[in-house]
């Protein structure tokens, strides 16, 4: 039954608590036991990975159908996966793509076209990519030169960086077009940074876009944030894993600040957040901060939380991660708020 069925008021509350399904979105870069382990998986964990989704009774579906299902309103089947990588490099041709296929499951690759155009290291050539594309792998936007599209260069005003971002999307939309077939507008923001000027474009331009924040997407999530799950370095093994696939769409009504940028100093945002209750036990809700334990949240009503840092968040990325168990099914609701700020000077982190 689809979830957005509503009848009498009662059965209307019954499917919400049986429809709060997710999908698992994973999120890879390297597959090799050469490459940096903190973005890597080794060969052996990869397969062993791919073993136990076929096991366990695992969907593995396009990331297509994932975005379909949530701009509908339409009920995933349970344990429904999505598999994606990003950058594009040469072992998920060489050693990733025969395993894929040897289990039939499909998947996304995000790349940017400059590491691809000038054929730097390690990175999958034109060829390869159509290859991919022939083989029905989805190709899609990772920016034109993997940049950190947040920043403003020097003396940009806030138009002339939305108008530069603009065209960096469409120019690479367009030469994935032009070298692969293919035109999914799906974007997954370089290095997970992303702010709400951002998500308004996307927005404007009909994309879709993918964070690099934990959480399980669902219909409670926004459309231009999904949420993946990295699996790498510490989190590569098969523990974590198994983990991550028992993950709910935390059913979150609204919440605010929502735009990750931290900006003027506010390096400690408190966190305000309203869910639907009817699977959660408020006692049971875990949040986790940047150099701190498990906290539990201050609850300001018998529906919303709120929950700050006690210490400035550092330069650069970081996360709010809050999960809790469902009361009525298996598995537990995960959300995680991006969070990204400029040092004490106002300048942003080399990488």
């Amino acid at each position: 039954m689809l979830c957005g069925l509503r009848v009498l008021f009662t059965l209307a509350l019954l499917l919400t608590t049986q429809c709060s399904w997710a999908a698992i979105i994973l999120q890879y870069h390297h597959v090799s036991e050469t490459t940096p382990k903190v973005t890597s998986v080794t060969p052996a964990q990869f397969k062993q990975q791919m073993q136990y989704l076929a096991d366990n009774d695992f969907r593995v579906v396009p990331l297509a159908d994932v975005v379909q299902a949530i701009k509908s309103k339409q009920e995933l089947p349970a344990k429904t996966v999505a598999i994606t990588f990003d950058d594009g490099y040469r072992s998920i041709f060489e050693t990733a793509r025969p395993i894929l296929k040897s289990f039939g499951f499909p998947y996304t690759l995000f790349v940017s076209v400059t590491p691809t155009a000038k054929g730097y290291s390690e990175m999958m050539s034109w060829q390869q990519l159509r290859q991919l594309a022939d083989d029905g792998v989805t190709i899609a936007n990772h920016s034109y030169g993997h940049e950190h599209l947040i920043r403003k260069l020097a003396g940009e005003t806030e138009a002339q960086w939305l108008a530069r971002v603009k065209q960096n999307l469409l120019d690479t939309e367009a030469e994935l077009l032009a070298k692969t077939g293919q035109d999914v507008k799906m974007l997954a923001y370089p290095y997970g940074e992303y702010n709400a000027a951002l998500q308004q474009l996307l927005s404007e331009l009909g994309y879709v876009g993918f964070g690099q924040q934990s959480g399980a997407a669902g219909p409670y999530s926004s459309l231009t944030a999904l949420p993946r799950f990295p699996v790498a370095g510490v989190y590569a093994n098969m523990a974590s894993l198994q983990v991550k696939l028992q993950a709910r769409n935390m059913p979150v009504i609204s919440s605010f600040p929502t735009d990750p940028e931290l900006r003027d100093g506010r390096w400690r945002p408190t966190l305000q957040v309203t869910l639907d209750m009817q699977d959660i036990n408020p006692a049971q809700l875990l949040c986790y901060l940047p150099g701190q334990d498990a906290v539990k949240p201050e609850w300001t009503s018998n529906d919303s939380f709120q929950i700050q840092a006690d210490k400035p968040l550092p330069a650069g990325r970081s996360r709010y991660n809050c999960t809790v168990p469902s009361k009525h099914g298996s598995g537990f609701y995960w959300f995680s708020q991006a969070w990204v700020r400029p040092d004490d000077r106002g300048q942003w982190l080399v990488e």
